[in-house]
C-alpha cells in the first residue's frame, strides 16, 4: 500500500480503486499461506450492476475487506473515529466512505441516508453491515433499523452475503486457524418491500445461509475450533458437536 500511496492520491477515486483492491488480494493470498486459511465464495454471479446495497454478515475482520475485489465502486458505512487514523483514515478518505456519529441515531440515520443518496447517485454500491457490530459465529441475530431504514429511502435492492469467517478469524482474537472460509452470495432481495417485511427476509435468509455454513465447517474433517455460540446454535440445528478441541 505504501508503494502506490503517490498514485492512489493523484488518481481519481474510482480508478485509485484498485490500491485497496490489490491490497485486499495480497492480504488474502498472505492469509492462505500464512495460517493456512483459504476461502471459497459461491453465488457471485448473484451479483448484480450498478447501484444496490451489500448487506454482509459481520462476523470477523475478514469480511471487512474479502469482498472488495468483487464489488465495483463500494462505499462503506463506518464509525467517524476510524476517519481520524493517521494513514487509514487519508486511504478511507480517499474513497469518499460515509462517516457516522454512532452517539445520536438520529443524527447517524441522517448522514447515513445523506451519504448514501450521493453515492448512488454515482452508481455505487453502498456497504452496511445490518447488525452494526461483529456478532460470533452462531450467536443470536441482532439486526438493526439502519438497514431497513436505508433499504427504504434509497429503494433499491439488497444483496446479502452470509459466510463463516468468524470461525477461521475470530473477533478480538489474535488467532488464525487453518481451513477454508466459505462465503456465500445469496440472491437479491428486491426493491419496494414493506420495511418489516424486508428485514425479516433479510434476516431469514442471511441467517439460514449462516447456519448451512456452520454445519458445514464443522463436518469438515479438521473443523476450526467452535466458539460457545456456534456449539450452542448447532446443537439447536441437531448437529452433535465435538468440543475436545
Amino acid at each position: 500500500m505504501i508503494l502506490w500511496t503517490p498514485i492512489y492520491f493523484l488518481m481519481p477515486r474510482k480508478k485509485a480503486w484498485f490500491v485497496p483492491k490489490f491490497w485486499a488480494r495480497s492480504s488474502l493470498w498472505l492469509q492462505k499461506k500464512i495460517a493456512g486459511t483459504n476461502f471459497i465464495i459461491e453465488g457471485l454471479e448473484n451479483i448484480p450492476a450498478g447501484a444496490y446495497i451489500v448487506a454482509p454478515k459481520h462476523q470477523s475482520f475478514w469480511d471487512v475487506f474479502a469482498f472488495l475485489p468483487y464489488l465495483d465502486d463500494p462505499v462503506m458505512i463506518l464509525k467517524r473515529e476510524l476517519m481520524r487514523i493517521p494513514v487509514f483514515g487519508w486511504y478511507v478518505g480517499k474513497m469518499e466512505m460515509i462517516p457516522v456519529d454512532r452517539g445520536s441515531r438520529v443524527k447517524a440515520l441522517k448522514s447515513i441516508t445523506t451519504g448514501a443518496e450521493k453515492a448512488i447517485a454515482e452508481g455505487r454500491q453502498v456497504l452496511i453491515y445490518p447488525e452494526g457490530t461483529r456478532r460470533a459465529p452462531g450467536a443470536e441475530p441482532q439486526y438493526k433499523y439502519g438497514v431497513a431504514h436505508l433499504y427504504a429511502e434509497l429503494n433499491l435492492p439488497v444483496l446479502p452475503i452470509a459466510h463463516n469467517a468468524g470461525l477461521y478469524w475470530p473477533r478480538r482474537s489474535i488467532f488464525r486457524y487453518p481451513g477454508s472460509i466459505r462465503a456465500r452470495v445469496l440472491p437479491v432481495i428486491p426493491a419496494g418491500l414493506d420495511k418489516q417485511e424486508f428485514l425479516e427476509r433479510l434476516t431469514r435468509d442471511t441467517e439460514n445461509a449462516c447456519d448451512e455454513l456452520l454445519i458445514a465447517a464443522a463436518q469438515d474433517k479438521n473443523p476450526p475450533p467452535m466458539p460457545p455460540t456456534a456449539v450452542n446454535r448447532l446443537k439447536e440445528l441437531g448437529f452433535p458437536v465435538k468440543t475436545d478441541k
